[in-house]
């Protein structure tokens, strides 16, 4: 099934271009999403979660194309290094070397956390979107995350504009991140 054309899908993604914030699933669990290009999503997005400006959000695309112009700047071992493990559920802290991601997106760092997803709902989302999304977890600060649709509406109740069709994946944690640069492992799977 391509969710690029669904109309649920379609419908979400053109809410994402009018500010709005919508939840979706992804590798293992619901997320939230808005345009990263808006930065008056982005702060309603962190005020629904309570979730604070310093900390960054991911990015989360379709396919490595989507965030392309990101990469360019990195050494080709870092290149590879991410394509080889996208798509899939790994979130990368990529040097920002071009300053192209704003800041209120990638809040106190100077990198972005970015995942190219393989969930067929988030790359049909990123794809009708027509581009990467702001994706963090649906719950409130220090709630757990939601894995169902029924979870969503009971931390945001009627506070978004949309809640995509779709399960979670087969992840039993939320991705992994881990830093390009160091290799580090920032949060494990």
């Amino acid at each position: 099934m391509d969710w690029s054309r669904h109309p649920n899908i379609q419908r979400a993604a053109n809410l994402l271009w009018g500010g709005e914030i919508i939840a979706y699933p992804t590798e293992a669990v619901w997320g939230l999403g808005c345009s990263p290009d808006d930065e008056q999503a982005v702060h309603k997005l962190l005020a629904l979660k309570q979730r604070d400006y310093e900390k960054g959000m991911i990015l989360v695309a379709a396919d490595i194309e989507q965030v392309a112009h990101l990469l360019k700047p990195l050494t080709q071992a870092q290149q590879d290094t991410l394509k080889a493990s996208w798509p899939g559920p790994k979130t990368w802290l990529v040097p920002d070397l071009e300053e192209q991601v704003p800041e209120w997106v990638k809040g106190q760092y100077s990198s972005v956390a970015l995942r190219v997803s393989d969930h067929p709902v988030v790359q049909g989302l990123c794809r009708a979107f027509g581009g990467p999304i702001v994706s963090t977890s649906a719950n409130p600060q220090g709630k757990m995350p939601a894995l169902h649709q029924w979870q969503v509406r009971r931390h945001f109740g009627n506070k978004l504009a949309a809640i995509t069709p779709g399960a979670v994946g087969q992840n039993a944690k939320p991705t992994e991140i881990r830093d390009l640069v160091s290799g580090q492992v920032i949060r494990p799977s």
